[in-house]
């Protein structure tokens, strides 16, 4: 879930396209003022955006830990570690 003029949510989007191609996963973005937006927001008790659902469940909100997804992304979906190993923070 994202909102207009968000440093946290171009970030987030960042992350997750770089890592999107590297597991293989496909992002969905939903406005926080939208009706969708407010219903997931309430339902995962996101309190500011950048708000990240995998699976439809509450990962994260506010500043994305790159580090912290990939890590958990490999759990989930077992795929290899590709290029480096720096990771954002």
């Amino acid at each position: 879930m994202t909102r207009e003029s968000c440093d946290f949510c171009e970030s987030a989007k960042q992350i997750l396209q770089r890592l999107s191609t590297e597991f293989s996963f496909s992002i969905s973005v939903v406005a926080l003022d939208s009706p969708a937006g407010q219903a997931l927001a309430e339902r995962g008790g996101i309190l500011f955006p950048p708000g990240i659902f995998l699976d439809g469940e509450p990962f994260s909100y506010g500043r994305l830990s790159g580090r912290r997804l990939r890590r958990e992304l490999h759990r989930r979906l077992g795929a290899p570690r590709v290029g480096n190993d720096h990771l954002e923070r």
